[in-house]
Parts: structure tokens; C-alpha cells; sequence
């Protein structure tokens, strides 16, 4: 019985070529009460697996959060094992603006502790008792209502390529560190103005909506569906977009441009650009915005050292590797000191 990944990314991006079939890219979340997150997540595993699903998906006692794709020939079989689950039945499901048949490689899923990191004590406050979700229209009338504060719930590197327009950006890394500043700066506008609040899918919203109110915010309002939704409406219905620049997906594909605006620099020469990349040094593997022509320049690397470790033989590279965790510096995304312009 299979209950894990056991392709490698490589083998797996060579199989869908060779497949040469539509994938589709998508995403959902559900806040549940799941009694047993390990049963549930192999539940999963061994229903999805065998429909060709890949994807990055973490369960907790609190729900599901699902960025997945699957061939466009499975997905009426993949949704009908969907709304078998009873908290899931007819759950809204983003669909991608922009596919990509490779945007997933492995499918992934994980038992977590939250399905987004929050930092918040639940048990504080009923997550239940969250903000009105508003619609890309209704999202639109309250944008340019003078009564109201728009915010950015995502970290500086999503709104740094893409946001509404006058939305309040915080410059912070994650999630859990917006909420209190959010609060802090916003708190003698608790009674008099309308917080509307936006995120890539909804999810991050739909938490911070409920802390917002249980902090004494009284008209708490979130976008349904996220960036998303919103900009599959503005296109099948043609609402006016509001959203500048391209909006950052966790996936293969880093972004969805949902205008021709590009807001962002290049980290290493400051030209315009909004393309996000990995270092190619798998010690590195930093994230952060390179333009094409440093692309070349540099041969994929955020830095000089970086470039010159990659020249080196491979058994050389993994030597150097043993033992070193990049993961804080993947996470410093832009603010790493080795980038040029950015410093």
C-alpha cells in the first residue's frame, strides 16, 4: 500500500511530457474539525494517488489546505472524491488563471499543526465569528470607499510583485508577524473604519478576519476566493481590475499576472522585472527577483560565491552541502544581503 511520493521531481516532469496531457493547477482550504489528521492525510494520499494528483497539501485538527493539479481528464473523478468527504462537499475550488502542466512535481501531504502558521492561540477567540466575505465587485465599491483601509495579508515578497491599489502592504516575512502589527497600527480606527482585508486564496484572511473582530474591529470585510477568485471574476464578468502587477503562487510557476503592470525591480540590477527564481546552487537555493539578462550574467545565481560553487565538479558541491540547512536563507527571500541592488 503506497502512502508516500516515490518519483523524484525529475522523474515526474519527464512522465507528463511524455504524457502530453492537460493538467489542472488549483487550490482550496476548509476549516474543520479533524479528530485524527494522520488517518485523514493517508486517506487522502491513497484516493488522490492513483488520479495522477501532485501537489503541496497540510492537514491539522483545524482543516485542509490543498495547492494541488491534476490531468484535466481526472478532474470530475478527483472532484466526486472531494464532496465524498463530507466537510468538503461542493468546497470552492480556485482554479489557476495561468497553467502550467508542471507546476507540482511531487504530491505532497503533511500533517501539521496549523494549516497556516498564525502564531495565534486559538482557544483566545472563535475563529467561526469571522469577517463578511465580499464578492470582486462588492471587493471594488468598498476599495474606493474613503472609509476604509485596504490590507495586504500576505509577506513583502508576494505584495512586492503585485497588490491592489492603495492597499497597505506590511513589510514582513510571514504571516504571524502581520497580525499585531496590523493591530497596532490600525487600532484607533477599530470603530470608524472598514478593514478589508485580501490574500492569494482566502485562507490567511479567513483566520485573521475572525482575530480582527475578537480584537474589537467592528466592519471586518475579506475578499472571497482571494486574488484568485477575484481575478477569475474580473474576467468572466469584466469588472473593472483593480489588482496591479502579478500575483505570487506557491508553485513551480512563482506568479500569475493578472495585469501588464510590472511594479517590481530586478534584485541585482534594479531593472524592471517581476520574475522570481531559486538559486541554482542547491546549497543557496535563495528566492528572490532576477531579470533576464542577470539571469545569464550571473548563470542563475543569487551571488558570486554562489556562481563560483557551481562551476565546481558535483561530487565537490555535495561535499560542501553535507551538513549545511539552507532554509533560513531560502527564506530571506529579497532582504539577503548578497543582492546588489537591493542593498
Amino acid at each position: 500500500m503506497q502512502l508516500y511520493n516515490k518519483l523524484s521531481a525529475k522523474e515526474r516532469a519527464q512522465l507528463i511530457e511524455e504524457a502530453g496531457e492537460d493538467r489542472l493547477t488549483l487550490s482550496f482550504y476548509q476549516y474543520a474539525q479533524i479528530g485524527n489528521p494522520q488517518l485523514f492525510r493517508d486517506y487522502l494520499f491513497l484516493h488522490w494517488h492513483p488520479l495522477e494528483v501532485l501537489g503541496r497539501i497540510y492537514v491539522a485538527k483545524e482543516g485542509i489546505n490543498a495547492q494541488l493539479s491534476v490531468p484535466a481528464r481526472n478532474f470530475g473523478l478527483f472532484k466526486a472524491e472531494i464532496d465524498r468527504v463530507t466537510f468538503l462537499e461542493n468546497v470552492r475550488l480556485n482554479i489557476a488563471i495561468e497553467q502550467d502542466n508542471k507546476s507540482f512535481l511531487k504530491l505532497t501531504i503533511k500533517v501539521r499543526d496549523k494549516i497556516v502558521a498564525d502564531g495565534l492561540e486559538d482557544s483566545s477567540f472563535d475563529v467561526t465569528q469571522k469577517g463578511k466575505h465580499v464578492n470582486a465587485l462588492e471587493f471594488n465599491t468598498l476599495l474606493e470607499d474613503e472609509n476604509t483601509i485596504c490590507v495586504d495579508m500576505r509577506n513583502h515578497y508576494e505584495s512586492e510583485i503585485g497588490h491592489f491599489q492603495n492597499a497597505v502592504t506590511p513589510d514582513v516575512d510571514t504571516f504571524r508577524e502581520s497580525l499585531p502589527i496590523i493591530e497596532q497600527n490600525l487600532s484607533t480606527h477599530k470603530e470608524d473604519k472598514n478593514l478589508l482585508m485580501y490574500c492569494t486564496g482566502g485562507i490567511r484572511c479567513e483566520k485573521a478576519s475572525a482575530y480582527f473582530k475578537h480584537k474589537g474591529f467592528q466592519n471586518v470585510f475579506q475578499l472571497e476566493g482571494g486574488i484568485i477568485e477575484y481575478a477569475r471574476q474580473v474576467k468572466t464578468l469584466g469588472i473593472e481590475n483593480k489588482f496591479i502587477g502579478k500575483n505570487f503562487v506557491f508553485d513551480e510557476r512563482r506568479g500569475e499576472r493578472i495585469s501588464d503592470e510590472i511594479i517590481a525591480q530586478c534584485h541585482q540590477c534594479g531593472a524592471a522585472c517581476d520574475t522570481h527564481v531559486n538559486c541554482i546552487n542547491e546549497a543557496c537555493h535563495l528566492l528572490f527577483i532576477q531579470c533576464e539578462s542577470c539571469q545569464e550574467k550571473m548563470n542563475h545565481c543569487c551571488s558570486d560565491p554562489c556562481k563560483e560553487i557551481i562551476a565546481m565538479p558535483l561530487d565537490k558541491q555535495r561535499e560542501l552541502r553535507k551538513g549545511v540547512h539552507n532554509s533560513n536563507k531560502i527564506f530571506k527571500k529579497g532582504r539577503s544581503e548578497v543582492l546588489k541592488f537591493k542593498h
